[in-house]
């Protein structure tokens, strides 16, 4: 316990001898899941993982949260795998600046959602060209996710009138008939759609088959998936999107330790979460070992490991 305590010191500078040490947590803004999420997590690390004071900070989601736990101005921080995945790797925004991050554990599956009001004559993903639309907020895991499929089948994002608004924002400016379409990367039923359904009649814009292969067969992270029938009100058959999970990574210096109590408070804490949101029952051992896109933690991959689970070599940090 004293030695990594003394570790993490000299990681987090703004703490001092004798005080509880901060754990900050990137999550996102909040009318996302990962605000509640990290909200749940600071609670029962606070709770249970002696020694720390865990805080879940607001942010602008996936590639800050990739940028703050980088450069160590936060420790943990939620994303989604596309992100993590290529961050690592020093791919797409990130390309010849691989970051410093690792895997503490996959958090749930959350869907693209592209959300037009009903008579808006956008019943396919090709008719955005020309219409504004919003891409999601500056830095977040949907604009990324935008970035990497729109262009893939063929809709330039330069060509569309672009906005870059939070989900919130989103459901507003639909309101207001100040934007024609939206894109959601969130688990559903999004709080900020049910709002809007409630008093407009929306229109969940379907994937073909063929656009499902082409990004599936491009980017191994990314899954066919489907909207469910009956999430909101007025969608009342599947709709054919994509997927793609979100994990929660840590800087890559933290001790061993330290992570191994995280990871396992988390998993042992998991009927608590649950009553957070209930994504959370996505959040399990077996799911991290499926598909967290890096590798893991040292202190994750040790906890799996004492509980039985065989960790691939792919998931085994270097």
């Amino acid at each position: 316990m004293r030695r990594f305590v003394l570790a993490l010191l000299l990681l987090l500078p703004s703490c001092s001898r004798g005080e509880r040490l901060d754990i900050s947590i990137g999550t996102g803004g909040t009318g996302g899941v990962y605000y509640p999420f990290g909200g749940g997590l600071a609670e029962i690390w606070n709770r249970h993982v002696p020694g720390i004071r865990a805080v879940a900070e607001v942010t602008g989601a996936s590639v800050e949260n990739v940028r703050l736990a980088h450069r160590g101005e936060t420790v943990i921080g939620e994303m989604m795998c596309d992100v993590a995945y290529q961050a690592f790797h020093g791919q797409g925004r990130f390309a010849g600046k691989p970051q410093q991050i690792l895997a503490l554990a996959a958090m749930y599956p959350s869907i693209l959602q592209v959300v037009a009001l009903e008579g808006s004559g956008i019943d396919s993903l090709g008719q955005l060209a020309g219409r504004a639309f919003s891409a999601g907020a500056p830095g977040s895991g949907t604009a990324y996710m935008c970035e990497l499929v729109l262009p893939t089948l063929g809709i330039d994002l330069e060509a569309l009138d672009a906005y870059r608004l939070s989900f919130v924002e989103n459901a507003n400016a639909l309101r207001d008939h100040n934007i024609d379409a939206g894109a959601w990367v969130v688990a559903p039923p999004s709080s900020s759609i049910m709002d809007l359904a409630a008093t407009h009649g929306i229109r969940v814009v379907p994937f073909t088959r063929e656009e499902q292969e082409r990004i599936t067969q491009l980017y191994p992270f990314y899954f066919a998936g489907e909207l469910p029938a009956g999430v909101y009100r007025g969608v009342d058959q599947p709709i054919p999107t994509l997927g793609v999970w979100n994990v929660i990574i840590c800087s890559a210096g933290l001790p061993e330790d330290l992570v191994y109590q995280l990871a396992r408070v988390l998993f042992e804490q998991n009927e608590y979460m649950r009553k957070i949101h209930p994504s959370a029952r996505f959040t399990t051992p077996e799911n991290t070992v499926e598909h967290s896109p890096i590798p893991l933690h040292p202190g994750a991959a040790r906890y799996l490991k004492e509980i039985g689970l065989t960790v691939p070599a792919r998931l085994e940090a270097r």
